[in-house]
């Protein structure tokens, strides 16, 4: 704790497109970790940890999730910071929340196990701290931006069916979307081209793959970048 009182904290809301419960559309999921100690022992959080020292933000919020969830995501970009003064019991913390997008490959680095479980996003329960504000504040921005960016790469691999990109945008955003428009809104957006590749397998004609032109920016930090 430093002189002021406070102690930093970094914690991250981890998003990826798994099927949903009743094997359905794929829909949004979050990991989450059990808390082993008081406060709020037993109940479930995000993960995260102490800021400590000679870390850098972005390399506490790297470490402290591959610590707790064992996943190396290629998106992680900071979100908000929430500091309350009654947002923790004792001390006050203030902790500053990434955000990382995983796609499907990513996402099974993670173990499910007595403390670490995946949620459906829109489904969590009762969580330590202020966590159900701070999950609710990163969806409310993930579905903003998911309007004019093209963030659904980072929850796809590197090539994908529109079907599959079709699906990213309405788990996240929470409602259908006409397949025939939205091929069309894509096909004219210039965003991304066809590969020579099809998904085989299938009794009907073998979908087209898909890949974003150019590289993509996955991380939003702004003139700091580079």
């Amino acid at each position: 704790m430093g002189d002021t009182g406070v102690n930093l904290a970094i914690s991250t809301v981890i998003f990826a497109l798994r099927p949903a419960p009743d094997g359905g559309a794929p829909t949004l999921w979050i990991p989450l970790v059990r808390r082993i100690r008081d406060p709020h022992l037993g109940l479930w959080a995000l993960p995260g940890g102490p800021l400590l020292p000679e870390e850098s933000l972005a390399e506490a919020a790297a470490h402290n999730l591959k610590s707790t969830t064992d996943v190396e995501p290629r998106y992680l970009e900071q979100l908000y910071a929430f500091g309350e003064p009654d947002r923790s019991p004792g001390d006050r913390v203030v902790s500053i929340v990434y955000w990382a997008l995983v796609h499907s490959g990513e996402a099974e680095q993670l173990a499910e196990g007595e403390n670490v479980r995946w949620f459906v996003a829109d489904e969590v329960p009762r969580l330590a701290f202020d966590h159900n504000t701070i999950i609710e504040y990163a969806l409310w921005r993930l579905r903003n931006k998911m309007e004019y960016s093209r963030i659904a790469h980072a929850l796809l691999g590197e090539t994908f069916t529109l079907t599959q990109l079709r699906e990213v945008h309405e788990a996240v955003l929470g409602r259908p979307l006409d397949p025939a428009n939205f091929r069309r809104q894509i096909e004219s957006s210039g965003d991304v081209v066809a590969t020579d590749q099809v998904v085989t397998g299938g009794r009907h004609r073998p979908p087209r793959l898909f890949r974003y032109i150019g590289s993509v920016d996955l991380g939003d930090t702004g003139p700091l970048s580079g």
